[in-house]
């Protein structure tokens, strides 16, 4: 079995506790996860950024495990859930107390 892809794992082992992400856009923002798992090498992830509590953030594994995607939801005007969208893959991972 091939290895676990190093950004997910250390979201992984960061959790419960605030990690720090990076995304490939530039934006660093500090992540609490409500929930993290792997099934197998896939990774899979929830949480919302510390400045945007009521915004829903989901972390998958790229199909090829190279890359860890970011989509985000949040609520419209009407107070109804909006759909996903993607944001980017996250470049680096660190503990947000580090």
């Amino acid at each position: 079995m091939a290895d676990l892809n190093p950004i997910a794992k250390r979201i992984h082992n960061v959790s419960p506790r605030a990690v720090r992400l990076t995304l490939e856009d530039g934006t660093e923002a500090v992540f609490e996860m409500d929930w993290v798992e792997f099934f197998q090498q896939e990774f899979k992830a929830e949480g919302s950024r510390e400045d945007e509590p009521d915004v829903e953030y989901r972390f998958v594994s790229s199909a090829d495990n190279e890359s860890v995607l970011v989509g985000r939801r949040a609520s419209n005007e009407e107070g109804d859930e909006a759909d996903w969208s993607m944001v980017g893959r996250v470049l680096e991972a660190e503990a947000a107390d580090e």
